[in-house]
Formats: C-alpha cells, structure tokens, sequence
C-alpha cells in the first residue's frame, strides 16, 4: 500500500509540474505588438533597421517610422525578446534605448544615416545612395 501512495504522489508532482511549464508557455503571446525607438534619419536607415528586426527569429513584422522613429513589431515572445531585436539593430548601426551600435559600426553608416552628428540631420535625406 505504501508503494502505491508513492507512485501516485510521484505521478502527481510530475501532472503539476507539466502543467505548469505547460502554463508558462501558452502565457506568451504569440502576437505581441511592441513600438520601440530606433534612432535614424532616413530610406536607408529604414530599410537597415526593418531588415536587421525581421531577421530576428520571431518577428513576423517590423516597420520603422522615420519622422517619429519608432519601430512597430509584431513578435512571437516564444521565440524572440525585444532584447533580441534591439541587439540585431545595434549590430547593423543604430541604437536604441537600451542597446547601442559600435562606434565601428556606426562609422560605417552613409553620411546622411550618422544619427549621432546633428548636422547630419539637415543632410538632403530624399536622395537615394
């Protein structure tokens, strides 16, 4: 009788704990809208920074707008953070809140994209380089 009110308890501790990673799991959405702020100027900024986010594993959408600079997303938080993105846009260049790209990195960038150089915002950012 003893062993038996073990193998339940023991089969119940494990239902438990199944159910609740089983919880946890299905408490993520899969998808999460998110804005972020991305700093940049211009087309090509745009098209680096949403091309960087959708690259992420997870994003099944990202749109930069460059007049207030914020990138909406859609993401499956299964399978992605906003830390992960923000990490993909600092790798191509451009910081965000929490993550900023190497001066490496950013000194690469085409002159009108320099978001970091004040001038660089009265740069002609309708040309296409």
């Amino acid at each position: 009788m003893g062993r038996s009110i073990n193998i339940k308890s023991i089969f119940l501790i494990v239902t438990v704990c199944f159910l609740s990673i089983n919880v946890n799991a299905q408490g993520k959405d899969k998808n999460k809208k998110i804005s972020i702020e991305v700093k940049g100027n211009c087309g090509m900024c745009k098209s680096r920074i949403e091309k960087a986010s959708s690259h992420v594993k997870g994003v099944k959408y990202a749109n930069w707008d460059i007049p207030s600079k914020q990138l909406t997303l859609i993401l499956d938080e299964n399978k992605c953070t906003p830390l992960d993105i923000k990490k993909a846009i600092a790798l191509v260049g451009h910081d965000s809140d929490t993550e900023n790209a190497s001066d490496k990195v950013y000194n690469n960038l085409p002159p009108c994209c320099k978001f970091r150089d004040p001038n660089s915002l009265h740069m002609d950012h309708n040309n296409k380089h």
